[in-house]
């Protein structure tokens, strides 16, 4: 069955990129609804975009969703994540200002939320997206790929970055609510401290500090409490992909790969499978039940240019 919130529950936070305070609120909603976010303002009515394809804005730091008359809210992809990794497939996601609060940087406040609030079922049959062929997307080195899987959601994400903290990570797991829960949602969102005055000269990681994001100088991690997981950054960076693959509006079922991705990359493989109606099918079957699988892999590879995580 479907499934929904079963009580409405509210967070509040800076944006990490605008600096601006906001309440979100998560509000139960009916079968098919999807997840909708509804934007106020103080001198104009409320606008709204549904999540799906057709909403994204923007992917270059961050992933922006807005309606005809241009962007409604950025930084998504957490709160994405954490309803698409405990299963939630309806609600109405409703925000007073323009980004998503970053809160730790992870997902995890958002989870938590969700456990005590809990999750309903609602009357309707769970639609998927499965994949029905193989899809890729190459940028120079990087590359993302939905491949046809029948046991469920399975994600296999790998980085490589020219940091001796970094390096080269990997993560893989057949997702569940229970995977998702221990492995991802609490994976911070981090950045490097050389790039900061770039960043902020260009309007963004305004209300980034070491309370929310995983920072890197040349000496290592600067944040007082050190790592979540000794591989936090691939971790991370695979919550990011949950959040962005929901906006293929329905759950997978699909093996997602990519290397050296983020949210520009994940976007544009949603957008390339459902540019083709050949390349998946709608079903309403259930999936069958599958242990959950975790494996998660590090190395140290060779020196390469690094850039902003999530460019």
């Amino acid at each position: 069955m479907q499934t929904t919130l079963a009580r409405e529950i509210a967070l509040k936070g800076v944006g990490v990129h605008a600096g601006v305070e906001a309440t979100i609120t998560l509000k139960p909603a009916s079968a098919n609804t999807g997840v909708v976010f509804i934007r106020s303002f103080a001198d104009q009515a409320p606008r709204k975009a549904t999540v799906s394809r057709r909403s994204v804005q923007a992917t270059d730091l961050a992933t922006v969703l807005g309606d005809r008359s241009g962007a409604l809210v950025s930084t998504v992809e957490h709160v994405l994540a954490a309803l698409s990794g405990l299963g939630v497939d309806n609600a109405t996601v409703e925000i007073d200002g323009p980004e998503v609060p970053i809160l730790d940087g992870s997902a995890g406040d958002f989870v938590a939320a969700i456990d005590a609030a809990g999750v309903a079922e609602v009357r309707g049959r769970r639609k998927f997206l499965k994949v029905l062929k193989p899809v890729r997307v190459e940028n120079g080195a990087s590359f993302g790929e939905l491949l046809p899987y029948e046991a469920g959601f399975r994600l296999e994400v790998e980085i490589e970055f020219g940091h001796e903290m970094i390096g080269r990570q990997r993560f893989a797991a057949t997702m569940s609510p229970a995977v998702f829960r221990r492995e991802l949602a609490s994976a911070r969102t981090f950045g490097f401290l050389k790039d900061v005055e770039r960043l902020r000269a260009a309007g963004y990681a305004r209300g980034a500090a070491l309370e929310n994001t995983v920072c890197l100088d040349e000496g290592g991690v600067l944040n007082p409490e050190g790592l979540r997981f000794s591989d936090e950054f691939v971790r991370h960076k695979a919550l990011d992909a949950v959040g962005d693959l929901a906006l293929a509006g329905m759950p997978l079922l699909a093996r997602y790969r990519s290397f050296r991705g983020g949210h520009k990359l994940n976007f544009q493989v949603v957008d390339a499978l459902l540019a083709d109606r050949a390349n998946y099918a709608i079903v309403e079957a259930p999936v069958r039940p599958v242990r959950d699988t975790v494996g998660a892999e590090i190395g140290v590879s060779s020196p390469v240019p690094v850039f902003a995580p999530e460019i």
